[in-house]
Parts: structure tokens; C-alpha cells; sequence
């Protein structure tokens, strides 16, 4: 028997008629409301952001549990959903305060005896709390308001993932690491083109990642999540993409194509993917009235319950062989080829995209307008869809990497939940050494980057290792993460992120070495 979901807990939101969106305040006690009425929820603070907020985490579950270890006993796939990573996209932080609602008091209950279910509601608190009438003033409506892209540093924290300069990104891979879930669940708001889909999504977009996790989730995950969205609450739904240029909308006749975002791991769905982790990016549409995207959005993540809750051995297996597989990889005697250059390419047939149409419609708040769809008004245009990534350019990924002590370096790839260990005694072996052909820096800022790109060659040499040099496998689940974050000629690992700035000169050997062939070697652990 299903308790009454309770119709005096409202969120800011639902409490406002949709003129408003939760504050800090208003999300935690929420979250406390809903402990005051239920036994199956836990709540845990996973960091603090740079103001020193603390980061909820709600744990549903029943039986109840508190910690990962309690979680993993169960036996269940553990799905974590995630809101407010940019915090002038609010829908999600209004969906998860309902979806809790839903899950421990009313129709979603009994997925609490399937899955265990993690909720960061409010991710980028500190960007939430900066509400202003002026900020994303196109999108239609909360009309009072919404906080800011980036966190308090003037970080986009969705691009904050391979460097971890950031507290609250630091955090989020913490629980990673230590929750691991099956699932990690992103949600979003779009920017940009006029299509015709109530929502779009994305998942793990890197070759790289474990090719059975990239053909699980495009073949059979997301297009059973999609068609279930469509057929039980009418919601147009496909993969997230815009038109290429600055063309919002394509001019009838005018050849164009939907194109996917990046493939790099610097964003959450990509980064997940490497973790031998399934991830899906949604993203509201941001014309949508704003009632409308929370209620897509809830819909979406409630058929992705539904999905997990119906397929979770598969899921738990399919996690698990892909960690399994990377190690074995690793440590056989095949090299394996990952690339480290790639380009977009289009699905094998054009495909039929849903052009949309918008009126304007004036915030009486700010007086500015605002765009609006128009359900109703569909074109479906046929183009091509570059909604997959090619590897353009492939390197043979080593045993181990090695290299002399950098605290710096260190410290990054333990707080990604790699395992990191220094020799204990002196080795000496043949390895293969890249030289600097060129290095160059981009001109720009990004992220307070100005991020690194080097070209070389590698040559095969017998090198002394002294004790305490730096060992890092990649016969462990991370593996593929290693190689990502350490191969120097990585889009988007250490180099690119200035970790080996005072290396990169012409002609000078990069200080990482790769240890082709397995060898037994005297090591151990380092701990943080």
C-alpha cells in the first residue's frame, strides 16, 4: 500500500506557480521534510563547494542504507542523478525534488526494492545562489530568475573533469570512487538551435570507452528509454546535437546537419565512459515553457529507472566485464591500440530531424523577451546526424607508465581513484622514451588554462629507474582513464592541462615513460 504523496511538501518552485526556482536553502529543507516522513532515505554531504557550502546527497534505498558498502551487499545497480551542474539550467533541481517525492511516498516506490537510487540535487550551489532576472534571459522562464554557468572560481564545472580544479569536481569524483555507480545521470537545459524535441540526450561519445558499454546504451538502452517517453507521456525525444555555424535554425532547402558535442573526457558523460561507466547527458529544451522542461525531465529519468529496474543484471554485468576486460587488456601480451586524435563522423544513413519553430513571448519581470516553442509547428528535415566519434589516430597503450615524483601529478590521478605506486628498488629496464618535436600553447584562456598541445617521437631505450619513481599500471579498472590522463599526446589529459609545462620544449624528452612489456617490479602503493 502506497502512502499519500504528501500535497503540502512543495519544492520553491511548485510553491511559486513556476515563477521561481529553489534556492540552497530551499533544497535542503526539502531534503529534511522528506526525513522527517520517510525511513528510506539517508543523506550524506559530499564535499563542500569553494563558499563552503556542504553538498547534499540523497540515498534512497529499502531496505535503507548509509554507506556504499551497505549499497553493493544488495546486490542492485546503483544509479546516480545528477542537477544543477550549471546552475541557470534548473529544471533538474526541481525534477529530483519531485521524483524523491514520488519514489519514497507514492507511484515510484516499489523501483526502491530494485535499485538504490543517489540524488545530487543542487551540485553547483554556489552558482545556484547567484539568481538574477538578467541571467539566460532567452530561455522560457523561471521569469524570476536563475544562478549562473560557472561555480564561485569562474569554473564551468562540466569541463572540470580530467583537471579537477575545482572542490566541488574533486568531490563529485570522490563519489565516484567511492559509491561507483552503475549509472550517472546528468541533467541540463539546452542553448542554441530550434529543433522540434521536448528533449535530447547524449551518452559516452569517446572511442576510447569499452565498445560494448557505447553499443548497449545506442542500441538498446537509449532508444527503449526514448520510445517509452514518447509512448507513455508524448515527448519527442533523440540524441543532443545543433546545427553547425551559428544557424539557430536551417533555411528550408539549405543543406545542414546535426551534430553531436565532443568527444573529450573534460565533460561528465565522456569522462564516465572511460570509467568503464554508463552515463546519459540530458537536456531539456530550453524553449519548453519551464513547467514543461521539469516535467520532461522527470519523466525522462523515471523511464531511465524504469529501464535500470528491468534490465539491472545486465547492467551490474556489463559494468563489470568492461573493468574485467581492461584489466585483462592491459596485462596481456596484445598491444592495444587507443587513440589519442579523432574526428566526428555521421551515422551510416541521413536520418529525419525534427526542425522546430518559436514565437517571443515578453518576461514581465525584466521586461525582456523570452523564446517559446511551438509544440505543434514540426518540420522533419533529412540530413546527416555526426552523432558518432572515429578515432582519426591510434597509439599502443603501455604496461605501465613511469616517471620521477611530481606531488602535483600524483595527486591528480589519486583523487581520480587510480592506483599510483613508487618503486623500492632501483630498475632497470627498456621503455619507450617520446621526444618533443614541438609545443605549442593555445592563445587563449580557457578554464584559466591556456591548454598545451605537444608532437614528437618515440624511441626505444634502456633507462635506470631510482627508487621512488612514480609507477602507474594500466592493468587496473581505470586503465583507460590512465592512458588518457598520461599519454602525451592526449587531447585532453595532463599535457593539455599544463601539469608539464616546464618540460615542453623542442627536442627535450617528455618525463613519462612508457614500459611496453610486463615486468615484475619491486613497488608499492601509495595511499593519499
Amino acid at each position: 500500500v502506497f502512502l499519500q504523496v504528501p500535497t503540502d511538501l512543495k519544492s520553491r518552485a511548485e510553491a511559486t506557480n513556476l515563477e521561481e526556482t529553489s534556492r540552497y536553502d530551499d533544497v535542503i529543507q526539502f531534503i529534511n521534510e522528506l526525513q522527517k516522513r520517510s525511513p528510506l532515505i539517508r543523506v550524506e554531504n559530499f564535499g563542500e563547494t569553494v563558499e563552503k557550502r556542504k553538498m547534499p546527497l540523497m540515498i534512497l534505498s529499502e531496505p535503507s542504507v548509509s554507506t556504499p558498502a551497505e549499497a553493493r551487499n544488495l546486490g542492485r545497480p546503483i544509479i546516480f542523478i545528477m542537477a544543477n551542474i550549471h546552475a541557470g539550467e534548473v529544471e533538474g533541481k526541481e525534477a529530483v525534488q519531485a521524483l524523491a517525492r514520488r519514489i519514497l511516498f507514492g507511484d515510484l516506490k516499489p523501483l526502491l526494492s530494485k535499485l538504490t537510487i543517489l540524488i545530487a540535487p543542487i551540485y553547483n550551489a554556489d552558482g545556484n545562489e547567484k539568481i538574477d532576472v538578467n541571467n539566460r534571459t532567452a530561455q522560457y522562464g523561471p521569469v524570476a530568475g536563475v544562478g549562473v554557468r560557472e561555480n564561485s572560481q569562474k569554473f564551468d564545472l562540466n569541463r572540470d573533469y580530467m583537471k579537477l580544479d575545482s572542490p566541488e569536481a574533486q568531490n563529485l569524483v570522490n563519489l565516484f570512487n567511492r559509491w561507483d555507480p552503475h549509472l550517472t545521470v546528468d541533467l541540463h537545459t539546452t542553448n542554441g538551435s530550434y529543433h522540434s524535441y521536448h528533449l535530447t540526450y547524449s551518452q559516452p561519445l569517446n572511442p576510447n570507452t569499452d565498445q560494448r558499454i557505447l553499443d548497449f546504451q545506442r542500441d538498446k538502452m537509449m532508444p527503449t528509454i526514448a520510445k517509452a517517453l514518447l509512448k507513455n507521456h508524448k515527448f519527442r525525444s533523440y540524441y543532443y546535437g545543433n546545427f553547425p555555424g551559428f544557424s539557430n535554425l536551417p533555411k528550408p532547402g539549405e543543406k545542414t546537419s546535426w551534430e553531436a558535442f565532443t568527444h573529450q573526457p573534460r565533460i561528465g558523460q565522456n569522462y564516465g565512459g572511460l570509467r568503464n561507466r554508463l552515463t546519459i547527458l540530458s537536456e531539456a529544451y530550453s524553449y519548453l515553457p519551464f513547467r514543461r522542461r521539469i516535467e520532461v525531465t522527470e519523466r525522462f529519468v523515471e523511464e531511465i529507472f524504469k529501464f535500470c529496474a528491468a534490465n539491472g543484471a545486465q547492467i551490474s554485468q556489463l559494468t563489470k566485464s568492461a573493468d574485467d576486460e581492461t584489466v585483462r587488456k592491459m596485462s596481456g601480451n596484445e598491444a592495444v591500440d587507443l587513440g589519442v586524435a579523432f574526428k566526428m563522423v555521421a551515422l551510416p544513413k541521413p536520418v529525419e530531424i525534427l526542425i522546430g519553430a518559436v514565437e517571443k513571448v515578453k518576461n514581465p519581470r525584466n521586461g525582456k523577451d523570452m523564446t517559446a516553442m511551438i509544440e505543434d509547428k514540426i518540420t522533419p528535415m533529412k540530413m546527416e546526424d555526426f552523432g558518432m566519434f572515429a578515432s582519426t589516430r591510434s597509439v599502443k597503450a603501455p604496461r605501465a607508465y613511469l616517471f620521477k615524483p611530481d606531488a602535483k601529478v600524483v595527486e591528480n590521478l589519486l583523487q581520480h581513484g587510480i592506483s599510483v605506486e613508487e618503486l623500492t628498488s632501483e630498475l632497470l629496464v627498456d621503455v619507450d622514451s617520446f621526444t618533443i618535436a614541438t609545443a605549442e600553447k593555445s592563445k587563449r584562456a580557457f578554464q584559466g588554462h591556456l591548454e598545451a598541445k605537444i608532437t614528437g617521437a618515440y624511441k626505444q631505450e634502456k633507462v635506470t629507474f631510482p627508487v621512488g619513481t612514480i609507477l602507474v599500471r594500466t592493468a587496473q579498472p581505470l586503465g583507460r582513464l590512465v592512458f588518457y590522463l598520461l599519454e602525451p599526446e592526449s587531447d585532453d589529459g595532463l599535457v593539455n592541462w599544463n601539469y608539464f609545462d616546464s618540460y615542453l620544449e623542442n627536442g627535450k624528452t617528455f618525463p613519462v615513460y612508457k614500459l611496453m612489456q610486463n615486468q615484475n617490479i619491486a613497488s608499492r602503493l601509495i595511499t593519499k
